[in-house]
């Protein structure tokens, strides 16, 4: 059989890190190319509009491929791409391709098709903390630059008229520039607290800002991490000034700013949770007008936090630093802010998207994070092999709830049937069909991690019993 008598050629291509997967329809002269110049045509710069009207791709890949070329291409600071990051190696299995080389066909189905397929890998384990933020942010501002303008303006609308609003959004002043960053910090703290998302949808282990904005947008929203990206996403590409702040039940100083950089690059966290305490939470420090503002927009329990002038050397610079008391589930615990050089948190979030493989679950169960928290509900899996298994992390659960006076329900079957589970689905529609729909994939992970074989159930906690 000559390439020429199959049309049916896909490329498909994984990063390494984030197991993002995107597939397209090869030209079938293109088949035969070096994999350089496969990926020049149809990741670095393919017409994307001209291969989703001929479904040479789905619009699901295409997002895909989009996000791929940001993590694995150079840009600058005008978000121009230009080489794959140094100490990228393209593989097809275990076989890095030297420069210049064909990719080899193999055999794959797409449905009921029969399709000859180019199966590419960049892995970029080696490549290391060498993203440029700056045109990082502006390629994926651009893309979606509708969906954040309206974003923004709906969230100023909420409280605003609309000819106030037109006036706030022009940030001439600086009570327009405080006003919009008020509402946005509003809107986004009031979105779900929630790990559902990684294990629905696209099911990411670890959404940058942008995406998580568009998660926001579409009804979910995302953990601490997650969502004080979005806010600073947002406003970055405003023009506003800030950076990370670190939290946690740590008050000492100062910070231990080498062994935390250490930790992004060993990895070795076993014995280091007295270290990891300090990076539990982050939060915002924006430096507007001449003010200082601590913007904590997260939730999950967490109160809003806006504060400027005294409040923040209160909270940030004194000696007794001023803590805010968090309910995480069961516990509360007293948070500490820290200012800290943007390399750790800033790098800290980048491994969080692959780098560190089992993000997603490490935040659910050892974070005790669970798949949502609000100021009313806590809502967990139940993980478990066998029913002495389930009957011992029932009874912790009672246990624990009961020491605190909280009512809890405990399902052995993934649902929400309970009466603290109705109550919760009746005022959580969206976010108790997207806890329903997690069950398969977060399965799947765990198994992946633990071993095979195990079940699942659900706890929902009433914090306000």
């Amino acid at each position: 059989m000559t390439i020429k008598d199959n049309l049916n050629y896909i490329l498909q291509i994984t990063d390494s890190v984030t197991t993002r997967t995107c597939a397209v329809r090869l030209k079938p002269e293109d088949v035969s190319l070096p994999w350089e110049l496969l990926l020049e045509r149809y990741l670095k710069s393919p017409p994307i509009d001209e291969l989703l009207e001929n479904q040479r791709i789905t619009p699901e890949s295409a997002r895909s491929l989009s996000a791929i070329q940001d993590l694995v291409y150079v840009s600058d600071d005008d978000g121009r791409l230009h080489d794959l990051f140094p100490g990228t190696n393209v593989k097809q299995g275990d076989q890095t391709l030297a420069t210049g080389m064909p990719p080899e066909l193999g055999f794959g189905r797409a449905g009921e098709i029969e399709v000859d397929v180019i199966d590419l890998t960049l892995d970029r384990w080696n490549v290391g903390y060498s993203r440029n933020l700056v045109g990082f942010k502006k390629r994926r501002w651009v893309k979606d630059e509708h969906a954040y303008l309206e974003f923004i303006r709906s969230s100023v609308e909420r409280d605003h008229s609309v000819s106030d609003t037109n006036v706030i959004l022009e940030l001439e002043s600086a009570e327009d520039r405080l006003t919009l960053l008020r509402s946005v910090s509003e809107r986004i703290w009031e979105a779900d607290f929630e790990s559902y998302s990684r294990f629905t949808g696209q099911k990411l282990i670890f959404k940058t800002g942008d995406e998580t904005v568009l998660n926001i947008i579409a009804g979910g929203g995302g953990i601490c991490s997650e969502k004080v990206q979005a806010l600073k996403f947002l406003t970055d590409n405003l023009g506003y000034e800030s950076e990370y702040l670190l939290a946690g039940p740590n008050a000492e100083k100062p910070l231990p700013e080498e062994k935390l950089r250490e930790l992004l690059t060993t990895f070795e966290f076993d014995f280091s949770k007295r270290y990891m305490r300090y990076w539990e939470h982050l939060a915002l420090l924006y430096h507007l007008d001449g003010s200082d503002i601590v913007v904590d927009a997260t939730n999950g329990n967490i109160p809003f936090v806006f504060l400027a002038g005294p409040d923040v050397d209160k909270m940030l610079n004194c000696r007794d630093k001023v803590p805010i008391s968090v309910r995480m589930s069961l516990n509360t615990e007293s948070f500490y802010y820290h200012r800290v050089p943007q390399d750790i948190p800033e790098n800290l979030l980048y491994a969080l998207e692959g780098w560190i493989p089992e993000a997603d679950l490490i935040e659910v169960f050892e974070n005790e994070l669970g798949l949502y928290i609000s100021e009313r509900f806590f809502v967990m899996p139940l993980v478990y092999k066998n029913r002495k298994e389930f009957l011992d992390l029932e009874r912790q659960y009672k246990i624990a709830c009961g020491k605190v006076g909280l009512d809890c329900a405990i399902e052995e079957e993934w649902h929400l049937n309970s009466e603290i589970g109705q109550r919760f689905t009746d005022e959580h529609p969206f976010a108790s069909r997207q806890i329903i729909a997690s069950e398969e994939h977060l399965l799947f992970r765990y198994n992946e991690s633990e071993g095979q074989d195990h079940k699942a159930g659900v706890v929902v906690v009433d914090l306000k019993s």
